[in-house]
């Protein structure tokens, strides 16, 4: 049988730009380095960070954990958000996260992500089989 596996976050970009320009180390702890060439190859990259952010925690609520503490020992490193050829955004998972996921079969990820001139939405929706233990 098909499980599916869903989560969303929305995130203030105002709010997010002034923790970045407060904390810069903030990028590098949450951002892989492809990340940051994308977003830092845009017009404003606070948006497009902010966009990715909120795709990270959606992709932590689909996955059923929460977050604590300082990204989880650098655990959203592990969710990177990169775009397809096509442009569209694709979610790849390493370390933890990935273990994670094949834990509860995860066969399929999609992700939207969607901005406006004051918030930054994403959307997570996981497919794989369900678990029978």
């Amino acid at each position: 049988m098909m499980q599916i596996y869903q989560g969303i976050d929305i995130v203030e970009i105002g709010k997010f730009r002034e923790i970045i320009l407060r904390h810069p180390d903030f990028i590098p702890d949450i951002f892989t380095e492809k990340e940051r060439a994308y977003c830092d190859s845009k017009k404003d990259s606070s948006v497009h960070y902010a966009g990715r952010f909120a795709a990270k925690e959606a992709g932590i609520k689909a996955l059923g954990i929460g977050m604590s503490g300082g990204g989880i020992d650098h655990t959203l490193r592990e969710i990177e958000v990169l775009p397809s050829k096509s442009g569209r955004p694709e979610l790849q998972l390493s370390g933890w996260i990935e273990k994670l996921s094949q834990k509860k079969h995860i066969s399929q990820l999609t992700v939207s992500i969607s901005h406006s001139e004051h918030y930054a939405i994403a959307s997570v929706v996981l497919t794989g089989k369900q678990n029978t233990v």
